[in-house]
């Protein structure tokens, strides 16, 4: 599943423009989005997703780049295994009881 119409809903909420208007394949700062916006639009995405992404990918240009990264980077995310901690909150705890003989009373 794309994000495409994800980030596009993003866009249309912080920023107004409708998704109609925006083509995914045309360059964001040609739209107006100089490099702050780019930045805080990328915080917005990571936030929206909870998902860090890279910051060294000088071609993300578009949204349909920004979607390929944001599916790649939730794809790695979920294939990731469950942190310890994770894991143990989520899977049961089995307890196994081994017999033991009781102590004998104190004879009186």
């Amino acid at each position: 599943m794309s994000s495409l119409q994800a980030l596009q809903d993003l866009v249309h909420e912080k920023y107004g423009i409708e998704a109609s208007a925006l083509d995914p394949n045309e360059s964001m700062r040609e739209k107006g989005f100089d490099s702050l916006a780019l930045v805080e639009f990328i915080f917005a995405v990571e936030d929206h997703f909870s998902i860090r992404l890279p910051d060294d990918d000088p071609n993300l240009d578009t949204l349909a780049q920004l979607a390929v990264l944001v599916d790649k980077t939730l794809a790695a995310k979920a294939a990731q295994p469950a942190k310890a901690g994770d894991a143990a909150q989520a899977a049961p705890v089995e307890i196994q009881q081994t017999a033991h003989s009781a102590p004998s009373a104190p004879s009186a």
